[in-house]
């Protein structure tokens, strides 16, 4: 009888220790599956022809983080911009400046551990940087100008939160999923490893809790956050939304892709596709995206479920009474 007792004591001893040792080992590589930034700064939008302002933001727990503002002449809006979660902003100069010159002015961030910022990334820090970020972001701003937040893969997590924290008039989310769980759901491995991880990114919830207009774009040859993830984050938010499709593309966290068999690189064309509807809404206050546009080559809509009632998501993207609600 001692002897059963003692090996189910053994028994319990090594299954705690392997679980210990398996918590410690998921804490110690969840960043390095999460988090892929490139040091240094190679390029800035001055290198495409358009003028920034390089801002050094502190944060609360004492980083130093690097940020560009790239301010448009009476400009149709206020963009954030959280970039995803590899390389750092010389990655995403091209697009940014590519944003300002259709007469948006932009504020992006690279965060802890990224680029020329100091620390190193984690989930909490990443938060600690969105609130850096939002508390310097136009205080005492023109509110005519309606402010946007615009996230891409991690980033729509982060334009989520922000929305949490000061409201904006709407959130652009590209390649956008609905928490860090359903994001590696397709990997077994990472499917049990996440049981003990404690990294969420709970957009989703991020989104629900801020309560504002939100528009989808996710390309349907995407490999690394896969279309049927944006789908099913569409179908958790709550509020005004809408999903659009870039057909053939391939939105990925890499801001440089394949052209699309329609010709232009997929990220212009979401990018074309955002700013051009935020300049018609902005002119004619349309509710959140309705017109079609079927047989136009690059976006389209994925079309809603038939149980959705569309009274239900009938905010608008953006007014004059939004923006002022929320500045």
């Amino acid at each position: 009888m001692r002897t059963v007792e003692k090996r189910c004591m053994y028994l319990l001893i090594a299954l705690a220790a392997a679980l210990l040792g398996l918590l410690v080992f998921v804490r110690w590589v969840e960043p390095r599956f999460a988090f892929f930034p490139f040091p240094g700064e190679a390029e800035t939008p001055r290198d495409f022809g358009v003028p920034y302002e390089s801002l050094t933001i502190a944060t609360k727990d004492g980083e130093r983080l690097r940020a560009w503002l790239m301010t448009a002449p009476a400009p149709r809006a206020r963009i954030v911009y959280f970039h995803g979660n590899g390389g750092n902003l010389s990655n995403w100069a091209p697009i940014l400046a590519g944003v300002v010159r259709r007469g948006y002015t932009v504020l992006a961030l690279d965060y802890r551990g990224y680029g020329v910022s100091t620390g190193h990334p984690t989930e909490r820090g990443l938060y600690l940087d969105v609130e850096a970020l939002v508390g310097r972001a136009w205080a005492e701003a023109d509110t005519r100008a309606p402010l946007v937040y615009w996230g891409r893969s991690l980033g729509g997590a982060m334009a989520a939160y922000a929305a949490t924290l000061k409201r904006p008039d709407g959130i652009i989310i590209e390649a956008g999923f609905p928490d860090a769980r359903s994001a590696v759901r397709g990997s077994p491995p990472l499917r049990f490893l996440s049981l003990f991880s404690t990294y969420r990114f709970p957009a989703a919830e991020f989104l629900n809790a801020a309560g504002v207009p939100v528009l989808q774009l996710h390309g349907d040859h995407d490999s690394v956050i896969p279309i049927g993830l944006g789908r099913e984050l569409y179908d958790r938010i709550k509020g005004p939304r809408e999903f659009v499709v870039i057909a053939g593309a391939i939105t990925t966290t890499q801001p440089r892709e394949t052209r699309t068999p329609t010709g232009p690189p997929s990220i212009d064309s979401s990018m074309d596709y955002a700013v051009d509807h935020l300049s018609g809404c902005q002119a004619t206050r349309c509710p959140v995206w309705r017109t079609s546009i079927r047989g136009r080559t690059g976006p389209r809509y994925l079309p809603r479920p038939a149980s959705e009632t569309r009274a239900r998501t009938s905010g608008r993207w953006w007014s004059p009474e939004r923006s002022a609600r929320s500045a």
